[in-house]
């Protein structure tokens, strides 16, 4: 990534105008033009006091700081207390604002409302691109009702994307100055990593499985987006490249023919899944690793060479697509190449984020390996 890209600081984003009684920008509103992560080119106003966000939300805190949920008047809420129920009650023990915010619906379950939407009366909508892809002419409906959208992307793992969204979101929050320290300090930590990487004589098999269906079921792997292009970036060559695109299953066949040499389970705070493995924001590393270890009774697995040389590990699956994600591409390179990466603390630098950026004091599990 070029110097040029990496210190581009977008222009404050946002305002207000909205529902059909409410008229669109006027020329008494002072607006701006925003690039989103996807390219898109994007107007709107200056202020906004009224953000509709539908993902991405420890990001937001770190970009915008412990009161900006103050702004927000909408989210979908199930991605956040339903898919990470756990990292959601701490962040509501510290701010409680976000269990008052309107619910609009979960996008990938289709109980998203545009209705809903639109009576929280935002200022502008912030959606995650799979979620901008899947909403489609609701999109449109959206913007044809006064309301601009941006969208950020984290999910696909690409520096670009990353610094991008970052740089927008902090427009959007109006906090350009630390937006653009928290791009240049992600795009420094994975150029380092990279260049690492590119001394390594040797790419190990490596298997992701999410852990949110206990060792009895089978969780998804990950192609070319999330875990697999970490993975991948990290000197891995990871074992569900080319038999799924994004996410899907591996049949537990092919993955004991490709007898891995790494495994990385991928463990939340989901809700109602008591077989889950367990991880993120307070959670203790014992419940987590009593979770993993029935995964060493499938069959089979006791055989793969994972599992001989002791590396099994785990990674806290809500980190997979946010700005801290970078510690655990250090995690997982230092994992993949020991030798490489002596003078890198992943789990420090995690604690060291947390500490600078986040409203909740760092404490859990979230990149342990299996005893």
């Amino acid at each position: 990534m070029s110097n040029s890209f990496t210190r581009r600081v977008f222009s404050a984003l946002i305002g207000g105008a909205l529902l059909l009684p409410i008229p669109a920008f006027s020329d008494t509103i002072d607006t701006i033009t925003v690039t989103d992560a996807i390219g898109r080119t994007v107007e709107v106003p200056q202020q906004a006091e009224r953000i509709l966000l539908g993902f991405y939300f420890e990001d937001t805190f770190a970009v915008g700081g412990p009161d900006v949920y103050d702004r927000v008047v909408g989210i979908s809420k199930d991605a956040w207390a339903g898919w990470r129920s756990l990292q959601w009650a701490k962040y509501a023990e510290v701010v409680p604002r976000i269990t008052e915010i309107a619910d609009v619906g979960e996008v990938d379950a289709g109980s998203f409302s545009l209705e809903a939407a639109l009576a929280t009366q935002p200022d502008v909508a912030i959606l995650a691109a799979w979620q901008f892809d899947t909403l489609g002419e609701t999109v449109d409906r959206l913007e044809a009702a006064g309301v601009p959208v941006v969208v950020l992307d984290y999910n696909a793992q690409d520096v670009d994307k990353h610094v991008a969204s970052t740089l927008a979101l902090g427009a959007i929050l109006g906090e350009n100055e630390r937006a653009q320290t928290l791009a240049e300090n992600y795009a420094n930590a994975y150029s380092d990593v990279l260049a690492r990487v590119a001394k390594a004589t040797e790419t190990p098999a490596v298997y992701v499985e999410l852990g949110n269906k206990g060792a009895d079921g089978i969780g998804n792997s990950y192609g070319n987006t999330m875990w697999g292009k970490l993975i991948a970036s990290a000197g891995g060559n990871n074992i569900a490249e080319g038999q799924v695109a994004k996410w899907g299953q591996l049949s537990p066949e092919y993955v004991l023919a490709q007898n891995p040499d790494f495994v990385f389970l991928a463990g939340s705070g989901w809700a109602s899944r008591d077989n889950a493995i367990v991880m993120g924001p307070g959670v203790d590393t014992k419940l987590t690793f009593a979770r993993m270890q029935p995964y060493m009774m499938r069959a089979g697995w006791s055989d793969m060479n994972a599992a001989k040389n002791g590396e099994i590990h785990g990674l806290y699956h809500g980190g997979a697509r946010t700005l801290y994600d970078f510690a655990f591409f250090q995690y997982l390179a230092k994992t993949l190449h020991p030798e490489l990466f002596k003078d890198v603390d992943p789990q420090a630098n995690l604690d060291e984020f947390f500490e600078e950026y986040m409203p909740i004091s760092f404490s859990g599990t979230y990149m342990v390996q299996l005893p």
